[in-house]
């Protein structure tokens, strides 16, 4: 009977000293659980109950506070660490220093004409920019029929503003040279054919008779063949400037241009427009004046000449 109450008390101190180690973990949803762990697997951990039951229970499930306590276990350290969230590191507030920087001295400040003189390429556009305005000094002086020389010494003086100025002008015209007067003669009255007895009878009243005046000879036509000359832009505004103008010089304005082509021959009063390859003229053509259009490679001849001649 006394061996009987030692086994009892025995067992009854067994299951209690188990109850006493038995385990408590938290779980992530705020509950509890409590056993001996069994075995560590890659899902979880094996719990033994105090009712001698098992249960698993996955990582997940387990408060962080459960699995750092956990991972405490050797056997366990490796399948819990990856359940375990860690804190990013704290930032130190460091203070910033600014340090000083080197920089690029700005250019003293000066006028467009110097800085461009400063510069290679702005000195070969200024160089480019006063040619082009000796060259329109030119163009400006064949154009407007002024002295080239004095037009282009201008330009060279004043730049671009000479240019402005003689462009502004009208075209010069030249005044008709002044007729020299005869000095008084005896009047004689021109008898065509008069017979020699009415010659005599006239002689003798004081009337004589003189031979019929010859009409005033023209101009001789100056004229440019194709190989002799090359017909371009160039060659008409160089040779007839004073057919570009509208009122023509008085010196000028009986002349007119024959042009002559492979189809057809045009006589031109005027030279309306010129372009790099062909030339308009205003000609005269069934009593009213009309432009006509002529391709510098179509002219074969062309005639300076007077109206009437």
């Amino acid at each position: 009977m006394r061996n009987l109450f030692w086994i009892i008390l025995s067992l009854g101190l067994c299951g209690w000293s188990a109850i006493v180690r038995a385990d408590t973990f938290q779980l992530a949803d705020g509950t509890s659980v409590s056993g001996d762990i069994i075995m560590f697997n890659d899902s979880g951990v094996k719990l033994r109950m105090p009712d001698d039951t098992y249960t698993n229970v996955v990582w997940p499930k387990f408060s962080q506070a459960a699995l750092k306590e956990l991972a405490q276990n050797p056997k366990a350290k490796s399948l819990v660490e990856p359940f375990i969230e860690t804190q990013p590191p704290q930032r130190k507030n460091e203070a910033i220093e600014v340090h000083d920087v080197s920089r690029l001295a700005l250019p003293p400040q000066e006028s467009l004409f110097t800085a461009m003189l400063s510069s290679s390429v702005g000195f070969v556009t200024l160089l480019l920019i006063y040619a082009a305005n000796i060259y329109a000094a030119y163009e400006i002086a064949i154009v407007r029929a002024r002295p080239i020389g004095l037009v282009m010494g201008v330009a060279a003086v004043l730049p671009i503003l000479g240019p402005i100025i003689y462009l502004s002008l009208p075209v010069r015209t030249e005044a008709p040279p002044a007729e020299t007067q005869a000095p008084a003669e005896t009047p004689t009255f021109v008898v065509p054919g008069a017979a020699a007895p009415v010659a005599e009878s006239l002689a003798a009243a004081g009337v004589h008779i003189a031979p019929a005046a010859t009409k005033a000879g023209y101009p001789e036509a100056q004229v440019f063949q194709r190989g002799q000359f090359m017909f371009n832009r160039r060659f008409f505004e160089t040779k007839f400037s004073g057919f570009f103008a509208v009122v023509r010089r008085p010196a000028e304005k009986d002349l007119v241009l024959v042009i002559k082509t492979g189809r057809a021959q045009l006589i031109a009063q005027r030279i309306t427009r010129i372009a790099a390859n062909e030339a308009h003229f205003e000609v005269l053509q069934g009593g009213t004046r009309q432009e006509v259009m002529v391709p510098f490679a179509d002219i074969q001849e062309i005639q300076l000449k007077h109206k009437d001649a």
